[in-house]
């Protein structure tokens, strides 16, 4: 497997860090964590065509998780540029298509997505596992941030393993989700003396990290104080293994 960080930032406008999305490749497909406003354009950056995603999960619905998925469904309809024949997996919690029926009133046949172009998914917030992407192993158990957030595990048949946090405060239901993964992202919005409910400071990652029993962290959803105080200290005082600070464009092989 590889992830691609898009954006490691959040809804702060930064010239450093664009808002939260990953890129995850893993046999054969190419899966979008959230889409901030600006993901098409990261993708583009890199090279790779927004008719190549596959699977698009979302962790949760605030707006800079979610920015890009009317310009992706909008974008579907150029019709000269997108070839694509499969339709796109999106998942995310319960609510979903109530959030996206509120979208297609304000926007109307803008946001209606072509036919066979879309296929939605809701998962049970209270947790489980599924074959939707399969031979990929799903499993998903709530997160601390909304009622609709939700934390997801990605394995191989053999095993690898990463697990996305989405925005958090510190959850014993992501630490069970963990276990043993090859990689763990985590959120990490605040300096350590700048604890926001919700939201997970270094040292709160790090004893995740380290109760999961987990081989690698890398932090991520950094608001701008974040670039001028010590993030890796605090984690480290709890997380013996390796740790990766995130950046735009970094790329991780799991």
């Amino acid at each position: 497997m590889e992830l691609i960080i898009l954006g490691s930032g959040t809804c702060v406008p930064s010239i450093r860090r664009a808002g939260p999305s990953m890129l995850l490749r893993a046999m054969g497909y190419s899966i979008l964590i959230d889409s901030a406003s600006g993901t098409l354009r990261q993708l583009a950056r890199l090279g790779i065509k927004y008719s190549k995603i596959d699977v698009i999960f979302y962790t949760h619905l605030h707006p800079d998780h979610v920015g890009e998925f009317v310009p992706f469904v909008f974008a579907q309809k150029y019709a000269p540029g997108y070839k694509r024949q499969k339709p796109v997996k999106v998942i995310a919690a319960k609510g979903f298509l109530k959030f996206y029926e509120g979208l297609k009133q304000a926007f109307g046949t803008w946001v209606e997505p072509r036919e066979g172009a879309l296929e939605i998914y809701e998962l049970d917030i209270e947790g489980g596992s599924s074959d939707i992407i399969s031979p990929l192993v799903l499993k998903y158990t709530k997160a601390r941030h909304t009622p609709q957030s939700l934390a997801y595990r990605i394995e191989l048949p053999t095993g690898k393993s990463v697990v996305f946090t989405g925005d958090t405060d510190f959850s014993p239901e992501i630490i069970e989700l963990s276990k043993g993964a090859d990689l763990l992202v985590s959120e990490c919005a605040a300096p350590e003396d700048y604890k926001v409910e919700g939201h997970l400071i270094p040292s709160e990652a790090g004893k995740m990290a380290q109760e999961a029993g987990v081989k690698q962290l890398l932090l991520t959803h950094f608001y701008p104080p974040c670039d001028k105080s010590d993030m890796l200290g605090p984690a480290k005082k709890y997380f013996p293994g390796p740790i990766i600070l995130a950046q735009d464009f970094l790329r991780v092989l799991i």
